[in-house]
């Protein structure tokens, strides 16, 4: 091999970017096949009051009398479906609010790129597994619609249900599953086994949860790097990351890339790689490395912070909203840098900052949180200014 055919075959094409984790609608979704379209839309519908509004519920189905796909959240009761003025008046776009809900309708073909990006929102997508594929699936075993034909969709079945009638499970689909445990068999009439299912199994695949603590400030107010203050045994750094550390597996320390050397010993670096951004850079930059996981976020400069409050808000922490905060006790707004957010706040924040918005608390205002009152307000307290930082010295001490 010449030196540029050896040259060309190093050169990365694209850069090493790590993917979230999605399926073909969302994160965490269920394919129902196995019965006829209508059985599974009952099934939906006689889920939804046993699963809203813990979880945020959108139901994939496929509309057989204009032939277009239907996205739809379920929650609300009621589908997208084409009008005319779409389909046949040339108009490419319509948003139409119907109050209670809101429906969008498409003439662009949606992709696998778009599909999440539409149900970015919602935590479970269920889809009608007679028309579309999705990761994971529930298999109905229902003599009206045989399996047989469909083993290929069948690739990672988490849950089978018998239809009324039902006793045994047709032999293709046992020696199709017989290479992995046989998963859970239940009723299709039981409603409250099938939605206790879900719940667990949206609980186990719940991210795991990192800690970040933000120290790439350039503390303009303080005249002194902050992470650098010591209010306890520890510089703000090290015992802020002491504390997550308690409750996340790993914790990194959010620096700009010039202060990445400058760490103490035992710290992990993880330098900006989104610039000048505040909060928001350190904050993306976790999930650029990271998009699979939830980030329990804490700026360096919260000396009066327990893990007292860190246990509550762990505690209280809702997987299936896009982020769990605590409340301001001075303007009754979130909290952005005592968060825990999840995987999916990834692309509100990509998207806010496309809007050309940097702050983080205004995407917790726009987006689906669990919104918590702090046990102890006053452990919210920053300090940014040398006189805040002499009366916080003194309070501690004493």
């Amino acid at each position: 091999m010449d030196s540029h055919s050896s040259s060309t075959a190093k050169r990365a094409k694209h850069a090493a970017l790590a993917r979230p984790d999605m399926g073909e609608f969302g994160r965490h979704e269920l394919a129902i096949l196995g019965a006829p379209c209508g059985d599974i839309q009952t099934l939906v519908a006689q889920l939804l009051p046993h699963l809203a509004p813990a979880l945020r519920v959108a139901y994939v189905d496929a509309d057989h009398a204009a032939g277009d796909t239907a996205a739809a959240e379920a929650t609300s009761g009621t589908a997208a479906r084409p009008t005319p003025y779409v389909a046949e008046n040339g108009l490419s776009a319509e948003l139409v609010d119907k109050i209670t809900y809101r429906q969008l309708n498409l003439t662009r073909a949606l992709d696998r790129f778009s599909q999440p990006e539409l149900l970015a929102h919602e935590s479970v997508v269920l889809v009608n597994g007679n028309h579309f594929r999705a990761r994971q699936q529930v298999v109905i075993v229902d003599p009206r619609k045989p399996l047989d034909k469909k083993l290929d969709r069948l690739t990672d079945v988490r849950l089978i249900l018998l239809a009324d009638g039902q006793t045994d499970l047709p032999a293709v689909l046992v020696e199709h599953l017989s290479i992995a445990p046989l998963p859970p068999v239940l009723r299709l009439a039981d409603m409250a086994g099938i939605a206790a299912f879900i719940r667990q199994w949206y609980l186990v695949a719940a991210p795991v949860l990192r800690g970040l603590v933000l120290a790439g400030g350039r503390s303009e107010r303080m005249q002194t790097d902050k992470g650098k203050l010591h209010y306890h045994a520890l510089d703000q750094r090290q015992h802020t990351a002491a504390l997550l550390g308690e409750f996340c597996p790993d914790v990194r320390v959010s620096v700009r890339p010039d202060q990445a050397a400058d760490l103490p010993a035992g710290l992990k670096p993880l330098p900006d790689t989104f610039l000048n951004l505040g909060p928001l850079g350190g904050l993306l930059s976790a999930f650029q490395a990271d998009p699979n996981a939830a980030w329990l976020v804490l700026a360096c400069d919260l000396p009066f912070l327990t893990r007292h409050t860190l246990e509550f808000l762990v505690t209280h922490r809702q997987p299936a909203r896009a982020a769990t905060a605590l409340k301001s006790p001075w303007n009754d707004f979130p909290e952005p840098l005592v968060t825990i957010w999840e995987p999916r706040s990834y692309g509100q924040l990509l998207r806010f900052l496309s809007l050309g918005y940097s702050c983080p608390r205004k995407a917790l205002i726009n987006s689906d949180i669990e919104l918590l009152e702090p046990p102890v307000p006053a452990e919210l307290r920053n300090v940014n200014t040398p006189e805040e930082r002499a009366q916080a010295e003194k309070e501690l001490i004493g």
